[in-house]
């Protein structure tokens, strides 16, 4: 596994090793000992399954307050989709910045998410599937979630969202007095 740094700090493309040959292809998705190179020390307590039906189905963006704060790793194993991210932490030089990545089945990246950022993706193809690895367990307590359209933060989609659920629709835009999420 290769961590590529991006504009944000703390934010990793993960690219991988794919050992293949005629009769197919092999990549890891997950390796503690890899992982431990950029400083992962939390244990993996979630792993979750997403399929999106239609093209440019659009969820997010969602997050989880402390303490029940995040680690995320993000793959898409079928298809392709904008995967994008705001970083939340509050006193981060990046505070309330985006950064999106294509995911797909051909590149074989994975984006890797700390704590303290908001998520969501975009289908870009059909019948797309992603698998997330979680560092905490779902606490409906803790859920929070921004609009998608907040001015503040700007998100460039690939193209107009569709099938937005109610409860993303509704989410709202960040107050002014948002002084972002202490990481503990």
């Amino acid at each position: 596994m290769k961590f590529l740094d991006t504009p944000i700090n703390g934010l990793y493309i993960i690219e991988r090793n794919i050992v293949s040959d005629d009769r197919g292809y092999f990549f890891r998705i997950f390796a503690k000992e890899e992982l431990l190179k950029i400083g992962h020390t939390k244990p993996i307590v979630h792993i979750n399954f997403s399929h999106a039906n239609n093209r440019y189905t659009t969820k997010g963006l969602h997050f989880q307050y402390p303490p029940y704060s995040e680690i995320k790793i993000v793959t898409c194993v079928k298809g392709e989709v904008f995967d994008f991210v705001v970083d939340l932490r509050k006193n981060s030089p990046h505070f309330l910045k985006w950064f999106g990545i294509t995911l797909s089945e051909k590149n074989k990246k994975s984006i890797y998410i700390p704590e303290g950022f908001a998520h969501g993706f975009q289908s870009i193809s059909e019948d797309s599937e992603l698998i997330y690895l979680h560092t905490e367990s779902y606490r409906k307590e803790s859920e929070g979630g921004i609009n998608i359209f907040d001015p503040k933060i700007g998100i460039q989609l690939p193209s107009p969202p569709v099938n937005l659920s109610d409860r993303d629709k509704n989410f709202s835009f960040l107050n002014n007095d948002f002084e972002g999420v202490t990481i503990v």
